[in-house]
């Protein structure tokens, strides 16, 4: 196959890739109605934003409890990831190789499992319908990834400078703090924004501890919003096109730090 054929077909495969990225913006911007019509318009001519006012007005709150549940994620995964992390990767501790097998193990629990059992104990505490309740749900799937990507990355440093900075009298967690994190800046970046993803686009964990009494984020938002405007196809495309937004600057902004920090612990000198 030819350089020329290789791009068309890739080319093609992008487009069919992004092609529902594409009809979920050309959605959100018809009027009200115009995708129940028997041929729908493949081209916003003539579009609105009537869709993106009424998301505003009903999802925005939604919007900003979302972000508020995944920073709190993105800062408990790190706040625990970190020192754990250091400690599998530098620190002779007994049992480590045991439990990072066991970190492993528990991704491979279904969601659902996690969810009813969370379910029984955020009740007990008070904890439904509750940020912080929230927070510590999504961190159970998202800390075993942080604690594995960052121990990688910990373990290809070289282990002269922390032993240098142990010679110069610095304490296991000055070492931490001035040697271990500014050189792992790329995966501390990269666990943190794989918590973010998570936590932003969470649905089960979401619909199983909240009642929408309190609040809720905005994917059980949309899920709700569909049930009750069933018919108003450009007000819910519009609801996912913001919800799409915050994740996918993210991605752009920091694609690079993400690339090297899954790739730096790949190989040991």
């Amino acid at each position: 196959m030819t350089a020329r054929l290789k791009t068309v077909a890739g080319i093609l495969i992008v487009a069919i890739l992004l092609f529902p990225l594409y009809w979920m913006i050309n959605a959100s911007l018809q009027p009200s109605g115009a995708l129940l019509k028997p041929d729908p318009d493949w081209f916003p001519a003539g579009g609105t934003l009537d869709g993106y006012r009424k998301a505003l007005s009903t999802q925005g709150p939604n919007l900003l409890s979302s972000i508020v549940v995944a920073l709190g994620t993105v800062a408990v995964s790190l706040a625990l990831a970190l020192p754990a992390a250091y400690a599998l990767a530098r620190l002779k501790v007994r049992g480590g190789p045991v439990f990072v097998f066991v970190l492993l193990i528990v991704q491979m629990i279904p969601g659902i499992v996690m969810a009813n059992a969370l379910y029984t104990v955020f009740g007990n505490l008070g904890l439904i319908d509750n940020y912080f309740g929230l927070v510590l749900a999504d961190t159970t799937a998202t800390l075993p990834f942080a604690i594995l990507v960052l121990r990688a990355f910990m373990i290809s440093i070289p282990r002269e400078l922390t032993e240098a900075s142990r010679m110069d009298g610095a304490g296991h967690w000055r070492t931490f703090f001035s040697i271990i994190l500014p050189v792992g800046r790329n995966a501390v970046v990269t666990a943190g924004l794989f918590s973010f993803l998570f936590a932003w686009a969470d649905f089960l964990f979401a619909v199983t501890l909240t009642t929408g009494q309190s609040f809720e984020p905005i994917t059980v938002g949309i899920y709700r919003f569909v049930g009750n405007q069933s018919t108003e196809w450009n007000s819910i495309m519009a609801t996912a096109v913001l919800a799409a937004v915050p994740a996918a600057v993210l991605l752009v902004v920091a694609q690079r730090r993400i690339v090297a920090g899954l790739t730096g612990g790949a190989v040991k000198d």
